[in-house]
């Protein structure tokens, strides 16, 4: 369900409570990524964000992607409880539109040298363009079945065999691609596709995420060695489109 956000210049595929599924850029718009360099601690983030979107003559419902990073895993419950300070600030932005979530996020724990709190790592927003080409950012997605409450169904459960890794990339992969339907974009489209897991990612970047990509694969795509946010989680993939990418450096 793709749903109209006149105030921020894109329209979002519906999501959940935290997120939206993904943003693509309406006419006469583009999406920009802002990458912090280095990370901010995200209670910073946020007034980093909104003197950044001031400056650039944007109104605060132009972000439409947030990238963050924590420390480890959280368990169903901590991953709830990191989300109500955040959906926090997000109403106190004024951002939901018609109760939606119109911000599209992925949120990751980084294996090696982890930061020590949640912290932004980037955020997308959009300005206007004259640009033909059409700009996106995909959430996180994992081999999340369903989600009720503290259960998880998770596709291939703790198997991280190559079969096991194979069925959970290819559910994230088609999940993403029905969520670029929506938005009539491809996978040909994007500039950039992010795989985040710490398990040998090399059987399925061949057999699976490359085929998949098309043309985007002459691009190659970026692995982060991450984990995904909730403990029972194995891997998760997120792709954008964008034209400008800057650094906001403190």
């Amino acid at each position: 369900m793709l749903i109209d956000n006149p105030k921020g210049g894109f329209s979002f595929v519906k999501g959940i409570g935290p997120f939206s599924s993904g943003a693509v850029a309406n006419a006469g718009f583009e999406i920009v990524h802002a990458v912090a360099m280095p990370v901010i601690k995200l209670d910073d983030g946020y007034g980093v964000i909104e003197r950044h979107l001031r400056d650039a003559g944007r109104p605060i419902n132009a972000v439409c992607g947030m990238e963050l990073r924590i420390p480890k895993p959280l368990t169903p419950a901590g991953f709830e409880e990191f989300n109500r300070g955040y959906l926090k600030r997000l109403a106190a932005w004024e951002v939901h539109l018609d109760g939606n979530n119109p911000i599209a996020r992925t949120n990751v724990a980084i294996e090696i040298a982890p930061v020590a709190e949640p912290v932004l790592f980037g955020f997308y927003y959009t300005v206007p363009s004259s640009a033909r080409s059409r700009t996106f950012v995909l959430a996180g997605a994992g081999e999340v079945k369903s989600m009720r409450g503290n259960d998880l169904e998770i596709v291939a459960g703790r198997d991280v065999s190559t079969a096991g890794l194979t069925q959970k990339t290819k559910f994230v992969m088609d999940l993403l691609s029905e969520r670029l339907g929506e938005m009539k974009m491809t996978w040909a489209d994007a500039t950039s596709v992010n795989l985040y897991t710490v398990h040998d990612a090399h059987p399925v970047i061949a057999s699976t995420i490359l085929p998949a990509i098309g043309t985007a694969a002459h691009r190659g795509i970026t692995w982060h060695y991450s984990r995904p946010p909730i403990i029972a989680m194995e891997l998760e993939i997120d792709a954008h489109a964008v034209l400008r990418e800057i650094i906001v450096a403190r």
